[in-house]
């Protein structure tokens, strides 16, 4: 097996949401999120986005059921060892494959936690099951328990987050030696994602962010291409990424001479990140992070220009998107504690001027003050 943990830290992890399932009177666990299946058991695979369902047990009991693309992978990357087989073909119905897993492993009559909001699990496909196990068993939504449990890493995902951080300034390192009047997007673009690969990392979760003159204010990817001009805004969001773990990043580039607009809105990014260092420490809130960034960036006057969240949290994280919960956003009351990991993103999108400036970086919470995960500066990156 292709594994990237001890079995022993495998076994911890089950203990733990066996436990978290007994305390909210579960009798198993329906597994949709493609997250929740790798951070139990290891199994590694895009394939989640057709039918694909891990079962857990009150008992620690596991089975897969999922297609026979996927037979293999399962074996190869994961502790799974009941791996079960829907069949595809013209009028497939894996919800009722599912039933009949169940069925033999005395699921009938029992109350089941299932994740219904995942990526891997489509309106189609969720009807599908609701109907498949009507009158079978109790189901309980649980989308939040697997990840209330994984939001806090153990020491040897740590390693990986910080791996990944170092992938990160890698990727920024070559960016800024490609950014130049006159430098094509998807070279810089490919230089980031090639840092990456070249130091051992994974591809990320969604796309890199990459965006110059007025895309500078898209906080997505798009497609399409742009050379830099000799006065120009590059903004870039990306994530090193190693064994999936993600350490997200963003950053304005100027080339050329900063504008006004630059120059006060680095002022406040920098100002509200600080505010925002510290609260990310035990005893505060989701809520409490957002608040510092909202009343520092609008104490500068930048209320219109900023965004109403201003970061998430990270950790192994498959696509579409490397986002997890959870979100800095107002009066989120989910509680900071230590092993947490956030990305923080101090985001200004001025329509009016057509200015654009970004700082963010990703941080590992301590018993005490944050740990960034990069090494590079704060300052303003002028090209």
């Amino acid at each position: 097996m292709a594994l990237h943990f001890k079995r022993s830290e495998y076994d911890q992890r089950i203990a733990r949401v066996t436990a978290e399932m007994a305390a909210r009177g579960l009798d198993g666990l329906l597994m949709f999120q493609q997250e929740s299946m790798y951070y139990l058991t290891g199994y590694d695979t895009f394939g989640f986005c057709f039918f694909q369902c891990l079962y857990l047990g009150a008992d620690g009991k596991l089975a897969l059921l999922t297609r026979s693309a996927d037979l293999r992978q399962a074996q190869h990357t994961s502790i799974i060892e009941d791996i079960r087989i829907w069949t595809d073909a013209a009028g497939a119905k894996p919800a009722a494959q599912l039933k009949d897993m169940l069925e033999s492993l005395g699921c009938r009559g029992k109350r089941l936690g299932i994740e219904t909001e995942s990526y891997g699990l489509t309106h189609f496909n969720g009807k599908a099951v609701d109907a498949a196990l009507d009158g079978f068993c109790a189901l309980v939504e649980a989308n939040d328990l697997v990840n209330r449990v994984r939001v806090v890493k153990s020491k040897a995902e740590l390693k990986y987050v910080r791996k990944a951080g170092e992938l990160g300034d890698a990727a920024l390192k070559a960016a800024i030696r490609k950014t130049k009047a006159g430098a094509d997007e998807g070279d810089i673009l490919a230089a980031q994602q090639g840092a990456i690969f070249a130091g051992g990392g994974d591809y990320p979760a969604n796309e890199f962010i990459i965006g110059s003159g007025r895309d500078a204010l898209l906080c997505r990817y798009k497609s399409g291409r742009r050379v830099l001009k000799a006065r120009d805004q590059l903004t870039l969001e990306w994530a090193g990424v190693y064994r999936h773990y993600h350490a997200a990043f963003m950053r304005t580039l100027i080339i050329g001479k900063p504008s006004k607009q630059h120059l006060a809105m680095d002022r406040a990014a920098r100002e509200a990140l600080a505010a925002v260092e510290e609260q990310l420490r035990p005893g505060h809130t989701a809520g409490d992070v957002f608040a510092a960034h909202a009343r520092v960036m609008d104490d500068h006057g930048m209320q219109k220009h900023r965004l109403n969240a201003c970061g998430y949290s990270l950790g192994a994280k498959f696509t579409p998107s490397w986002m997890d919960s959870p979100m800095f956003y107002a009066n989120n009351p989910h509680p900071i504690g230590p092993g947490m990991v956030f990305f923080c993103h101090m985001i200004l999108m001025n329509s009016d001027a057509g200015a654009a400036f970004c700082l963010g970086r990703t941080y590992i919470i301590g018993d005490k003050k944050p740990e960034p995960v990069s090494t590079h500066s704060l300052d303003m990156i002028t090209r």
